[in-house]
């Protein structure tokens, strides 16, 4: 149960729990003249009673009562509805008592015997701070519905992925998502996530091609302080913060054999070993992705055949946008949505032109190229809908993209050949590295390590970037119903 936002138009309510009704009833009465309502309450298990079917927004408990304590009912609160401010009450001797509660999550305590003055400025302060929290908790909300990836999709080799994938979720069987760049393996790595037991607790991804090999065993595993030149501190790695939730390793072809060897004992085990550090138990569920083919990696001597079978446990397929070209036209209607609200536009939707292009098109980068160009669209287009000259050239001249030439003269150094070719690229799929290396037939890696050595500079394309993890996916909104065609 939360507790409502307090707004003026609302009054605010206090739970009062005292076993002397004395307190209660002058408590009652001050908080009363000042416009909130008073639930009053003469226990903790009375006080529990209210809290679960009545919204509170503060409540002000005595520590010491017959029964469940104050401390005890402290806990009960913010175990059910922890948005509650809770203040204590304490005699004179016993701050120490109060000091220890506000670390256990009181909000503060007032002293015994109550003053008038101090107790509606404790009471107001703490409405405040309820008040603000509510207000940042429904920004979040509507920043969210604004910004959330969904899975949206009618087709049927979507549906078929998706129900393998809510199939999957239910166990605690590795995953490995398998798809071109851009159809959104992490979006789905998510929607399992979402649907899983573990739901409540982290998903934690990693990229494991924009790690410097350098780091990545540490990234991964943690480290002890004074492991290794640098290790001024101690750091817990991902697999300790994905503990009893979910570990995503996106691209994860990319990790070296030497960290493979570490991998492979930690889904064998169930335990991690710390550069420097004793192996620790961790319970974790995994979920891969990677946009290569692992069987041609595992014969070429780049992965291991036994963490590939460790990890080939339940293998999804995402399918390319070009497969389920039926699902362009509500994918293109759910980003014009999200981006006409997050950039101010009175766009409505999509002229019969631009949906034909759309349409027509075999959108080479999947859905994350079709949200970029949407975006595009939504940004440029002056009239009520997106037209054909709103979208970019390559939909409405295909040659303009795939025709594009990078001409050399003899004897160029191969070195220079090598940065324009992979400047080139970048430029062609807007910044996007995995798809760029896709193309260009290397790993996502290499990219990033001729960034950080400064052989290709991150100015020369910036403008094209997009700057946002692959999309992928489109889950339909909690309003929709089955029966038109969006997904559940």
């Amino acid at each position: 149960m939360t507790s409502p936002a307090i707004s003026s138009s609302a009054a605010p309510t206090v739970l009062v729990v005292d076993d002397e009704a004395s307190i209660v009833d002058a408590l009652g009465k001050v908080l009363q003249k000042e416009g909130m309502t008073v639930l009053p309450a003469a226990n903790g298990r009375e006080a529990l009673d209210i809290v679960r079917t009545r919204p509170v927004d503060v409540a002000i408990t005595d520590l010491r009562m017959p029964g469940m304590g104050g401390d005890d009912l402290l806990k009960a609160i913010k175990a059910i509805t922890p948005e509650i401010e809770v203040i204590v009450m304490t005699a004179y001797g016993t701050v120490e008592t109060a000091v220890e509660a506000m670390k256990r999550g009181a909000y503060d305590f007032i002293s015994k015997p109550l003053k008038r003055a101090s107790v509606i400025a404790t009471v107001r302060k703490a409405l405040d701070k309820a008040a603000l929290i509510a207000e940042n908790r429904d920004l979040r909300a509507k920043l969210e519905a604004v910004t959330t990836k969904e899975i949206v999709g009618t087709s049927q080799v979507m549906r078929a992925t998706l129900e393998i994938a809510r199939q999957a979720a239910n166990s605690t069987a590795t995953v490995l998502l398998l798809g071109e760049s851009g159809t959104g393996k992490e979006l789905l790595a998510r929607y399992i996530h979402r649907h899983s037991p573990r739901d409540r607790q982290a998903f934690i991804p990693v990229n494991c091609a924009a790690l410097p090999e350098s780091i990545l065993e540490s990234e991964l595993f943690g480290h002890e302080k004074g492991a290794f030149t640098g290790a001024v501190r101690q750091r817990e790695g991902r697999f300790l913060e994905a503990d009893k939730g979910t570990l995503f390793l996106d691209e994860i072809a990319e990790i070296p054999l030497p960290v493979q060897v570490k991998l492979l004992r930690a889904l064998q085990e169930g335990e991690i070993e710390p550069v420097g550090g004793r192996t620790t138990k961790v319970d974790f569920r995994l979920v891969c992705a990677t946009n290569r083919e692992l069987t041609e990696e595992v014969k070429a001597g780049n992965f291991r055949e036994d963490l590939f079978y460790r990890i080939n446990v339940i293998p999804i397929r995402i399918p390319p946008l070009r497969d389920r070209i039926e699902d362009v036209p509500m994918l293109g209607d759910h980003f014009l949505r999200m981006y006409a609200v997050k950039h101010g536009k009175a766009v409505q939707g999509f002229t019969e032109e631009a949906l034909h292009l759309m349409g027509n098109y075999g959108w080479p980068g999947n859905v994350r190229e079709l949200e970029n160009a949407v975006e595009r669209a939504v940004v440029l287009c002056r009239g009520p809908q997106v037209g054909g000259d709103d979208l970019p050239p390559e939909l409405r001249d295909p040659k303009a993209g795939h025709g594009r030439q990078v001409t050399f003269s003899v004897g160029t150094p191969l070195e220079e050949v090598e940065r324009r070719m992979i400047l080139e690229t970048l430029k062609f799929t807007r910044g996007d590295k995995r798809l760029a290396a896709d193309l260009l037939g290397i790993a996502t890696r290499t990219i990033y390590r001729k960034l950080e050595s400064g052989f290709i500079s991150e100015d020369s394309f910036r403008g094209t970037s997009s700057a946002r993890p692959e999309p992928g996916l489109v889950e339909p909104q909690p309003t929709d119903k089955g029966g038109d065609g969006v997904l559940h």
